[in-house]
């Protein structure tokens, strides 16, 4: 999937135009005193890889950007986050969206092509549920704790009747068939937050680590968000695990935190990321969040993907610098982020947290 201008059309120019109207809306705002929207001053082209799970998102923001910023052209090509830091590395791409941030031994390891040096911004802007999606005929929803989630998908639970899931679904007519548990075959941050909540809330069951690579040979393997939804649209039996925003339409599990089922949204979401600090260790523009499903509180959604715009703070070209600090200044912005939620169901990131990642956009510099 890739995004320029002559894509603006259809539910995508909608949005775009929803996201403007709010934007001249807000131009004198009574308590603030100015719209975060961008200012037609940038020009250029960037190129961007990455997060599929980002790609309604990314398809909203691009939209809506261009329009505000007609000489400016924003790239963005749908890769998984994996693929993303590889042509980051790379220097292939001039920012990334990531489902993860980079670790501390990759960052300390250095060697970002697309900076002058080791420096890079991460800012989280896209919090999304993990939806533990499935396709049964005639059941809509299902009641899960997280020892059952990690049985089916580690390979011990086999068959939709099996006693641990219907001890959990009084009145359910479970049938009796096999099920088949898809997980991504490429590298992938959606990935990583579903294997560290099984690691997290069942060690017992899933004895690997977190991991954005599936560690296990069972199951069915998918390309990307998109292909793991359409082997689950396309298989009864079948169930895995998406960015919410783009599992709409498939049965949807309700995961049992302190006692009680909370099914996904973007509110219960935001729980589970409010709770959470940032790493320690990292610099003040570089925000990750240290998410623990364990510890995820009451009313929570506990499998909650926390995406990165990734950017460096030093480039090489001031055009390049110049259009990145816009692109991510408007997406981090109010009107951005209900840009996201509208086109992708997300939550938005909160005002406190706004301003540390302004701050850290604001470190973006071009030699």
């Amino acid at each position: 999937m890739k995004i320029s201008r002559i894509a603006r059309i259809g539910a995508i120019g909608a949005v775009a135009a929803l996201a403007l109207a709010g934007c001249a809306a807000n131009e004198a705002t009574p308590e603030g005193g100015s719209s975060d929207a961008p200012e037609s001053t940038v020009s250029g082209t960037i190129e961007a890889t990455g997060a599929s799970s980002q790609e309604a998102a990314q398809q909203a923001w691009v939209a809506a950007f261009q329009t505000a910023n007609p000489d400016a052209t924003v790239n963005y090509t749908s890769t998984g986050s994996g693929t993303g830091r590889e042509n980051f590395i790379a220097g292939s791409s001039n920012f990334i969206g990531s489902d993860r941030a980079y670790s501390a031994d990759e960052i300390a390891a250095g060697g970002f092509g697309a900076c002058t040096d080791d420096e890079i911004v991460e800012i989280p802007v896209y919090i999304s549920p993990v939806a533990v999606a499935f396709n049964l005929d005639g059941i809509d929803t299902l009641n899960l704790d997280g020892a059952t989630i990690a049985g089916i998908f580690a390979g011990n639970i086999t068959n939709w009747n099996d006693a641990a899931i219907a001890s959990q679904n009084e009145g359910v007519e479970l049938p009796d068939q096999a099920i088949v548990p898809v997980h991504r075959a490429d590298a992938s941050g959606t990935q990583e937050t579903f294997t560290t909540y099984l690691e997290a809330v069942a060690p017992d069951v899933w004895a690997n680590e977190a991991s954005d690579e599936w560690p296990l040979s069972t199951g069915e393997a998918a390309d990307g968000t998109s292909g793991v939804v359409n082997a689950i649209t396309n298989g009864v039996g079948y169930i895995g695990f998406a960015d919410a925003s783009q599992a709409s339409g498939l049965g949807q599990v309700a995961i049992e935190v302190e006692g009680e089922y909370v099914s996904y949204s973007a509110e219960a979401a935001s729980a589970l990321v409010a709770a959470s600090p940032i790493e320690e260790g990292r610099s003040a523009h570089d925000l990750a969040f240290a998410v623990d499903p364990a510890a995820a509180p009451a009313g929570s959604y506990p499998i909650a993907l926390v995406s990165y715009l990734i950017g460096c703070v030093n480039y090489e070209d001031a055009e390049v610098a110049s259009l990145v600090k816009a692109y991510f200044q408007y997406v981090a912005s109010a009107e951005g982020q209900d840009v996201s939620a509208e086109a992708a169901g997300s939550a938005p990131i909160s005002d406190d947290l706004r301003e540390k990642v302004n701050a850290a956009i604001d470190a973006i510099v071009a030699e």
